[in-house]
């Protein structure tokens, strides 16, 4: 939900803490006395925040503003890099399908994303741990070539298979 900003004469309160395009605070005033200040300088009063009493305004552009709160917004989106994706190979993978998933793990580690290699284990593959182990050392081997690792998590048993988790460096 967007919080609303309010500008200019739809500030409720009857005394605001006013502070100008440059940062420097003017101190607490009556509101019709910080709109003839912005009508003065050609700017807008915009409330930044009502959570202290009196509400804290600031001069400046109305649309710079919301661009810019904007701008900020979608940055802190960006931000949360190192997803976690996940390669998933099967118990008797062939060799071009092993090198299908080297690639699609290449191009997600070089976004910084975090990569989990899953290799679930059905059956009778659950006694051939250690052939599976060996599938997993072969990938891990074969993309070591291309860009350098490190691993965040050994090989690891889990109740439906192995699986790993292995970064750039």
């Amino acid at each position: 939900m967007a919080v609303r900003i309010f500008a200019n004469h739809n500030i409720r309160a009857s005394e605001v803490r006013v502070i100008d395009e440059t940062g420097t605070q003017l101190g607490v005033m009556p509101l019709a006395q910080a709109l003839k200040i912005a009508q003065e300088r050609g700017l807008d009063l915009i409330q930044i925040t009502e959570k202290v009493e009196p509400p804290i305004t600031k001069l400046g552009q109305y649309g710079k503003f919301l661009y810019d709160k904007e701008k900020k917004e979608r940055g802190a989106k960006k931000s949360t890099g190192g997803e976690l994706k996940e390669v998933r190979m099967t118990f008797n993978i062939s060799l071009h399908d092993m090198e299908t998933r080297v690639k699609q793990a290449e191009k997600f580690l070089n976004k910084g994303d975090r990569v989990r290699v899953t290799l679930p284990l059905r059956g009778r593959q659950k006694g051939m741990e250690e052939y599976a182990r060996e599938k997993l050392q072969a990938f891990l081997k074969s993309l070591e070539q291309l860009l350098p690792l490190r691993t965040e998590r050994e090989i690891k048993r889990e109740p439906r298979g192995l699986s790993m988790i292995i970064a750039k460096k």
